[in-house]
């Protein structure tokens, strides 16, 4: 239902939409229609469109005044931040930027995706000080950020190599207090932990779910899922929160931003769960 247009005789007069490479699996436009459809937002349209890193100058800076505002995924997030003639406070310090906003004089670039991730976090345990954040990627930043707005103080990483270095300026921004162990180390840093926040790949973790399982965790992985990990995780009896939350979580800002409008974040997550979980 959210797939289709339901004002299709309306006018449409304000537009956003997702770019990215490949973009045609994006679930944003379920997302954002399922708010228009809810606020009864017949003048307005989602879409998806193709746009690599060095497309988005282009893209962007030739939409029309209808544009209102893009999100952004991957290759295209530090070309979004580049390009903005404006920049939020998170977004510099995260070092990309998932969403762009019109404005009187251009565009402005925020990152929504640390708010997303705080709010995968908030169905998570109300206490936190210490957790194991897994991979050292692009959604690594604005999961740090997310972990010390709930208070987490201390982090170990767990990657396949020891990037704490490019991470050193946020994380004494942020401050926390990073600890680098290899992905081989996983059984002896997990055990004693708030919560476990995965941000590679399941693959990635192919035979080691029950050494990690032995705290909540937060999967930014959704599809499939449960995914391996929140599966050996719940089996131990802790809770787990998955990507789709954290998908969710992101794209309410964005509509807001957007639009001018609160988001309605119960039609917006809904909508998304049925289409991910069925």
């Amino acid at each position: 239902m959210v797939g289709m247009s339901l004002f299709e005789d309306q006018e449409i007069n304000n537009r956003a939409a997702v770019l990215g490479d490949p973009v045609e699996h994006s679930l944003s436009p379920i997302l954002h229609k399922a708010g228009y459809i809810a606020l009864g937002m017949r003048d307005w349209d989602y879409e998806r469109i193709q746009c690599t890193a060095e497309d988005l100058p282009r893209i962007v800076g030739e939409a029309d005044e209808s544009y209102r505002g893009f999100s952004v995924t991957m290759p295209a997030k530090f070309a979004a931040l580049e390009f903005a003639d404006e920049v939020s406070e998170r977004a510099q310090l995260i070092g990309s930027a998932n969403t762009l906003v019109r404005t009187d004089s251009g565009w402005r670039a925020d990152n929504t995706d640390c708010e997303g991730l705080a709010i995968a976090l908030d169905e998570l345990s109300e206490t936190m000080y210490s957790a194991v954040l897994i991979g050292a990627g692009g959604t690594a930043r604005p999961a740090l950020w997310a972990l010390a707005q709930r208070g987490v103080k201390e982090v170990t990483l767990l990657n396949r190599s020891d990037r704490r270095d490019e991470l050193q300026e946020l994380v004494e921004h942020l401050g926390l207090s990073l600890e680098y162990r290899p992905l081989s180390d996983a059984a002896q840093c997990t055990t004693k932990v708030d919560v476990i926040v995965s941000t590679v790949p399941s693959a990635a973790l192919a035979g080691k779910e029950t050494e990690l399982a032995h705290a909540e965790v937060l999967d930014v992985i959704y599809d499939p899922w449960p995914t391996p990990l929140t599966v050996s995780a719940a089996a131990n009896g802790y809770r787990t929160v998955g990507g789709h939350v954290m998908l969710a979580g992101q794209s309410y800002s964005q509509f807001e931003q957007f639009t001018g409008k609160v988001a309605p974040r119960r039609q917006m997550r809904e909508a998304l769960e049925a289409h991910v979980l069925g």
